[in-house]
């Protein structure tokens, strides 16, 4: 299979995609972020990919062909002006009979409880950059009306969010450097200061929540819709 990963950033989708089509298989990974696709060509190299193979630019305008057999992308619809119209854009690079997923976070399923203060400011802070920064946060439902507006087939679709509550639970640490990224932006739109979410201590003051109140925590939830195109 030829697969094409849009907004493919470090390359963690165009990897695996490349280990799943094998060597007889090929994949072309695209983003606008020329130093994030540096970084993909070298976790290629070092992991001994020869099958997959990074471009710099947006695949809505680049001379990238028409024939792929996949077309994938993960959380890359959820920042753009209008995801069905750039659906609309991006199937015609797949060939009749090929596919076409993508995997896009959904804030809406969270809410905030009287007794879970630490999560709520996650909650809060989380959305309030993502709406900030234009982004779309209920985008993973928003896929079903998406690729009907693109005039794709109807998707099937999945739900997935990670849930833990044990003290050993990674979850947590992966709380942590999510909010390390995002504190420069949390500054900037004034949500909150740097000392108020202390990453530092996050991991900590969040796993003591949860334990104390016995009330699970769920990373983000991510919803994947895909379709075959007619042959």
């Amino acid at each position: 299979m030829k697969v094409l990963d849009i907004g493919c950033g470090p390359g963690d989708v165009s990897l695996t995609a490349a280990e799943l089509v094998g060597t007889a298989g090929s994949v072309l990974g695209v983003d606008v972020n020329p130093a994030i696709i540096e970084t993909a060509r070298e976790r290629a190299c070092s992991a001994g990919f020869t099958n997959v193979e990074f471009r710099t630019g947006d695949a809505r305008t680049l001379d990238v062909g028409r024939d792929f057999d996949a077309l994938v992308g993960r959380l890359v619809l959820m920042y753009m002006g209008d995801p069905a119209e750039a659906l609309t854009q991006l199937a015609t690079l797949v060939r009749p009979g090929g596919i076409v997923a993508f995997q896009e976070a959904d804030f809406s399923y969270y809410r905030k409880q009287a007794d879970t203060p630490v999560a709520n400011d996650l909650i809060e802070w989380a959305i309030s950059v993502f709406e900030r920064s234009g982004a779309h946060t209920e985008m993973g439902f928003n896929l079903y009306g998406a690729f009907g507006d693109a005039g794709l087939p109807e998707p099937a679709m999945n739900f997935a969010a990670p849930v833990g509550g044990p003290a050993n639970w990674p979850g947590y640490q992966f709380v942590v450097e999510a909010f390390r990224s995002l504190v420069p932006l949390i500054e900037e739109f004034g949500i909150a200061t740097a000392e108020a979410v202390d990453v530092d201590t996050l991991a900590d003051r969040l796993r003591n929540e949860v334990v104390s109140t016995k009330r699970a925590f769920m990373l983000p939830p991510h919803v994947t819709a895909w379709a075959v195109l007619p042959g």
